[in-house]
């Protein structure tokens, strides 16, 4: 059901928001495509939703959530991270728990 509500909210968003340009520091979508290929390389079928961006003049941190099918698993893997992009480039990437009351704030400055 949950999977159900992920795609969509995605397709929502793509039919809703058609004219929105993408990210200027390179193709975000492919840049997203090719970390889920190198971390997922058994994957039979992936989905993935940009939570959210942040930007720092040629930085770009993107919250995304991604959901994999992999061949021996009959269960998805679901798996949230923070992208960091520079210079369109993949620079490094974190894992952020799924889990209720995960503590994960944006930092104060």
């Amino acid at each position: 059901m949950r999977y159900r509500w992920v795609l969509l909210s995605t397709l929502l968003f793509s039919v809703v928001t058609p004219g929105l340009p993408l990210a200027s520091t390179g193709d975000l979508g492919a840049i997203i495509e090719g970390f889920i290929a190198r971390h997922f390389p058994d994957a039979t079928s992936h989905l993935w939703v940009v939570n959210s961006t942040q930007w720092d003049g040629d930085q770009m941190v993107v919250d995304v959530r991604t959901v994999v099918l992999e061949k021996q698993l009959p269960i998805p893997i679901e798996n949230r991270y923070l992208l960091l992009i520079v210079k369109g480039e993949l620079a490094a990437m974190h894992r952020v728990p799924l889990e209720d009351g995960a503590d994960c704030q944006p930092e104060e400055t």
